[in-house]
């Protein structure tokens, strides 16, 4: 929802908290917008699970004034880190059940200090996050039921079967899994996991689960499974058992930038006269770091190992030939 109306909910919400009863005609003037605005706003209280009334005979709507919680005693900075999670970063980052907490931000700032709230307020009107990347509603709606039996399924040391559509072999494949972890990486959520494919743990993106289906079948967690162990000197998220120095020649137009972020913890910068830069890391695998290194262009050289320049340059050169021809 934008600001201004996420406000007007909130406004809506609160009034009708109070214990007095509106009709729709009420609230429209009330609030100067049409009754057809009204009506959507209401929708949006019921939908992240406001429980408001309506009275068929006054045709009135109230909420029970006793269904928030008491107030949290949060100073400023705390309620707008709050906030600015709920109503800007939630676009950015797939939050499971966002419209609950969509709701606790409401309870929330329903329930702070007039002086702490007009501060929120304002803050937020100043904030702004990029656009909303996530998938459509039924899809989050699948993803929420797919978190949700994942957790319960690794509480409980259940295994699941998974239909799972992979990226990289255009394929849906049935696959037997032991749930181990939930992990947020690169802008999506992932489970971890003992896998029938080869009896080896790996990584399956929840967004790609086509189907999950919990069984009666419980299994044991690996005594020695560590989500950083089992990650090591990955680039990302996939390790492929082989460590590699890697030394990369950044030009002077992308080498600060490039120095400023920790890309990987065995990073190590080093300057040169022209303001260009070596960085080196130790990684386990060139499967991902290829396609970070593909991302800067002509800004930067390959110097080792020679795998990841041959890499480079095949992907490169197939790009070149696949825009030739158009």
């Amino acid at each position: 929802m934008k600001r201004s109306r996420i406000n007007r909910v909130i406004e809506i919400l609160t009034t009708l908290q109070a214990g007095e009863s509106y009709t729709v005609s009420e609230l429209s003037e009330m609030f100067g917008t049409s009754r057809r605005t009204i009506f959507r706003d209401l929708k949006e209280l019921q939908a992240i699970g406001v429980p408001y009334h309506f009275d068929a005979e006054t045709g009135g709507y109230s909420i029970n004034p006793e269904y928030f919680l008491p107030p949290a005693d949060l100073n400023f900075h705390e309620a707008l880190s709050l906030l600015l999670l709920a109503h800007k970063v939630s676009n950015q980052v797939q939050l499971p059940f966002k419209r609950s907490a969509l709701l606790a931000a409401l309870k929330i700032e329903n329930n702070l200090p007039a002086k702490i709230r007009q501060y929120c307020s304002t803050a937020l009107q100043n904030i702004s996050a990029g656009a909303d990347t996530q998938a459509p509603l039924q899809q989050n709606t699948r993803f929420d039921r797919t978190f949700a039996q994942l957790q319960q399924a690794i509480a409980k040391k259940r295994e699941v079967n998974i239909s799972y559509s992979s990226l990289l072999e255009s394929t849906v494949s049935d696959v037997e899994l032991c749930p181990y972890h939930l992990l947020y990486n690169n802008n999506a959520w992932h489970v971890l996991g003992r896998t029938s494919l080869d009896n080896s743990i790996r990584t399956f993106e929840l967004n790609r689960i086509r189907e999950l289906k919990i069984t009666d079948k419980c299994f044991l967690v690996d005594e020695d499974f560590d989500v950083s162990e089992y990650l090591g000197r990955a680039w990302s998220m996939v390790p492929e058992g082989r460590i590699y120095h890697v030394k990369l020649h950044f030009l002077p137009q992308v080498a600060n930038n490039i120095a400023e972020v920790k890309w990987h913890r065995t990073q190590k910068v080093t300057f040169n006269g022209d303001g260009s830069a070596i960085v080196e890391f130790r990684v386990d695998g060139l499967n991902e770091i290829t396609w970070w290194i593909l991302g800067y262009g002509d800004q930067v050289q390959v110097l080792t190992p020679k795998a990841l320049r041959k890499r480079v340059l095949e992907v490169a050169k197939n790009m070149i030939k696949l825009n030739q021809n158009v």
